[in-house]
């Protein structure tokens, strides 16, 4: 079955004369590790995952081409993901090094304006043994207006809201947990009202409940991904367009968790995992229709892919293809 066109990140050598804070339009994309499209579908964003981080818009065009329209500083370091606010005004970044968050303004054109603000998290003190803020993830809550950013240093979730004539951060609610748990990534339920995170360092998915009215994100207790004994370090979820099933990359185990969801998504229930088919799974994204999936498995190079039957199987679409390097894999509509 033939896959749709995707936009992939590897990484290579970084360029001896690159630097993000003189050089604003390069012409390679440098240590790119995360990717996000525009809404438009014109505009694919990239972070470089560096000393200084940066993020870079690269323009899209039919014939398959691209134009690197240039690169802003993050104002941080090791910059990890990235996510566009649903209004494509403004871009949003975290960058693991420094444990800090940054906006930037996006123009007409898809290219990236200086940056609005950035915020480190200072406080709570990082769990044990983490040695510092690492903020992992930045996303919009489907109400449009708190943006969440899921520290694995800190064990906590914070949620912001977005000044959307200011493109500036004001904190409104965090959520704790568990101490030495490592959030990583969260998925919300379409229905806007539970989020289900991976915490990469306890391996355990908490189910949360959201309040869109205040951005207050509330964790339940950790459960089960039913890795079994053995280091496992659980990378991303993601949910089914109808909400019905959640899937979690597991890292140790080379696997994939499936969960039902139940209780119009404030439960999941442990199905079963099953292998990925290939190593060290960092990154996992659904086709727009959710027939797809599909696996970045960063240690082998390759991206596996799956037809999602209705009953939440998973079927591989024949063998997975190389990428190297591969840790983020985005599929185009």
């Amino acid at each position: 079955m033939p896959v749709p066109a995707l936009a992939r990140a590897t990484t290579g050598p970084t360029p001896r004369h690159y630097n993000p804070l003189t050089h604003t339009k390069p012409t390679r994309v440098v240590d790119p590790s995360y990717l996000a499209l525009h809404p438009s579908g014109s505009t694919v964003y990239a972070v470089a995952e560096q000393d200084p981080g940066a993020v870079t818009a690269v323009r899209l065009t039919p014939d398959g081409t691209y134009e690197v329209l240039g690169s802003r500083p993050t104002g941080g370091s090791g910059t990890t993901h990235l996510s566009v606010h649903p209004s494509g005004r403004w871009l949003l970044s975290a960058d693991y090094g420094s444990g800090s968050v940054a906006v930037h303004p996006i123009a007409e054109d898809g290219s990236l304006g200086e940056r609005t603000d950035l915020v480190t998290h200072s406080s709570p003190p990082p769990g044990p043994g983490q040695g510092g803020p690492h903020a992992h993830q930045i996303v919009t809550a489907p109400d449009g207006g708190h943006v969440l950013a899921v520290d694995l240093g800190t064990d906590t979730v914070y949620t912001y809201a977005l000044d959307e004539s200011a493109g500036t951060l004001t904190e409104v609610s965090r959520a704790a947990l568990a101490p030495g748990s490592g959030p990583r990534h969260l998925a919300f339920h379409p229905d806007g009202r539970s989020a289900y995170l991976a915490c990469e360092l306890d391996n355990t998915l908490v189910v949360c409940a959201y309040d869109p009215a205040t951005g207050a994100l509330t964790p339940g207790p950790g459960q089960s991904t039913g890795t079994g004994s053995g280091t496992s370090y659980p990378a991303q979820p993601v949910v089914t367009g109808d909400g019905a099933y959640v899937y979690l990359a597991n890292r140790g185990p080379n696997s994939l968790t499936r969960y039902a969801v139940e209780n119009d998504g404030a439960a999941v229930r442990l199905l079963d995992t099953v292998p990925v088919g290939g190593d060290w799974p960092r990154q996992l994204a659904l086709s727009p229709d959710s027939s797809l999936l599909f696996a970045a498995n960063q240690r082998s190079s390759t991206v596996t892919v799956f037809r999602v039957g209705p009953d939440c199987s998973l079927t591989a679409v024949g063998d997975p293809f190389p990428a190297p390097v591969a840790v983020c894999v985005l599929p185009l509509p």
